[in-house]
């Protein structure tokens, strides 16, 4: 429906944005960021009114979202716990997938379980230098 269609468009923004920090530096920088945050944003207000927890765009919010956290704002907390959050919500109601939709959200669950994986390994990482 429409709620989709404006998730869609945001994330899609937030994520224009997002590459555009990966390169920017300084001010450019952070306005680019700023930018995004507020695309993911207000794509999130709907995408959790409105899109199930196991709705593709939902969770491919939620994986380029926390993402951003983590590489952007180097927040690995709030990229793990928005990660995790999204993972465990999706699994809670798995038997709501549609079948159009379950290949292309299974996937999108594996990426954010790939990347939780990942971020917690890192993060011990560091804890274990010396």
């Amino acid at each position: 429906g429409t709620r989709e269609s404006k998730v869609f468009y945001l994330k899609m923004k937030g994520d224009y944005h997002r590459y555009m920090a990966e390169f920017k530096v300084g001010d450019e920088r952070k306005n680019a960021a700023e930018d995004t945050m507020n695309s993911y944003k207000a794509a999130q207000d709907i995408a959790l009114a409105d899109l199930a927890p196991t709705h593709p765009i939902r969770l491919g919010l939620a994986l380029n979202f926390s993402v951003f956290y983590y590489e952007i704002l180097n927040s690995s907390d709030k990229a793990c716990s928005m990660a995790k959050q999204a993972f465990e919500e999706a699994i809670a109601e798995l038997d709501t997938l549609g079948e159009e939709s379950y290949k292309d959200s299974t996937l999108i669950m594996q990426l954010l379980r790939d990347n939780l994986t990942l971020w917690t390994s890192d993060s011990q990482d560091q804890l274990d230098e010396p």
